[in-house]
């Protein structure tokens, strides 16, 4: 159903500046998270955690990976959510990749308990998240591929999407302790914990 069609009050209409403002806190918190995984060598699943291990496979920083990675799916996300959300997408992945790069620079951390890092970083990734989501905008990757082959090829979502994560962790076995990849599936339940108890249909909808 097309959101216009729904009754007023169960939806709030976004002014610019909300929107604006959304960006740049969904991107800081998300990018805060990164900056925890990275001291802690953690990572997630989807594209970022394509990015996380490459950058420990290769040096090469996070937001330049992300960046870089993400290209590719503009296409399906054009296709599949239109060109509204692809540009929402695309600045929000932007401003994730500098922002990794920067809070390096603006804060600094002497001492990090890894599985404090696990849940926090998760955590804060998850929030950051649930802000671009309820202003119409995500962080583009995989969750779009899944998407689009769930419409086109009749594979459910879910399911691609937990066998690219699983594939992603599995192939941190290569480059990091495996004590990091399980605190890193720890994360990512807190990830996605935060998401489905907070971004469930019907609770919020918002409109810009």
């Amino acid at each position: 159903m097309d959101p216009q069609e729904l009754p007023t009050d169960r939806f709030h209409v976004h002014h610019l500046y909300e929107d604006i403002m959304a960006m740049l806190v969904g991107t800081l918190f998300v990018a805060l998270g990164v900056t925890l995984y990275t001291q802690a060598l953690l990572l997630t699943g989807s594209t970022a955690g394509m990015a996380f291990l490459l950058q420990y496979a290769t040096g090469w920083r996070f937001g330049v990976w992300f960046f870089l990675i993400n290209l590719p799916f503009y296409y399906l996300a054009v296709k599949r959510m239109g060109w509204s959300f692809t540009l929402r997408t695309f600045i929000a992945i932007g401003l994730v990749s500098l922002f990794s790069e920067l809070t390096g620079k603006w804060i600094s951390i002497e001492s990090l308990n890894p599985l404090y890092a696990s849940l926090m970083g998760g955590s804060l990734i998850g929030i950051g998240m649930l802000v671009l989501f309820r202003h119409r905008t995500s962080l583009g990757g995989i969750n779009i591929l899944a998407l689009y082959l769930q419409a086109h090829h009749g594979l459910r979502a879910g399911y691609v999407q937990l066998g690219i994560d699983g594939l992603i962790m599995l192939a941190a076995l290569l480059v990091l302790p495996a004590d990091r990849v399980g605190l890193s599936v720890l994360g990512a339940v807190a990830l996605n914990l935060i998401i489905a108890l907070n971004h469930k249909p019907g609770r919020y909808m918002g409109v810009s």
